[in-house]
């Protein structure tokens, strides 16, 4: 496997490397061939996941909070439901 050695990173772009690295967890060499291989390969599942982005994602706590609201009186047990 190729090694490469990058000369001249500023303390900027130091800092920022080493918060990326406690971040992901990982050392400064695999941080950066993580970044690389997210900017430089095209990555097929998320170019799929991109397209139908619109369909799926978070909810905002807005939208889990009135999801729950409309859903609340599924959670009770109606006891006379369970009995003959």
């Amino acid at each position: 496997m190729k090694s490469i050695t990058i000369h001249g990173i500023d303390a900027v772009l130091d800092k920022k490397l080493s918060e990326k690295s406690k971040e992901y967890g990982l050392s400064q060499n695999r941080t950066v061939k993580a970044i690389l291989q997210k900017s430089l390969v095209e990555d097929k599942k998320a170019a799929k996941r991109e397209m139908f982005s619109d369909l799926f994602g978070k909810w905002t706590e807005n939208e889990k909070l009135s999801f729950e609201e409309r859903i609340s009186d599924l959670e009770s047990v109606n006891e006379s439901d369970w009995t003959k």
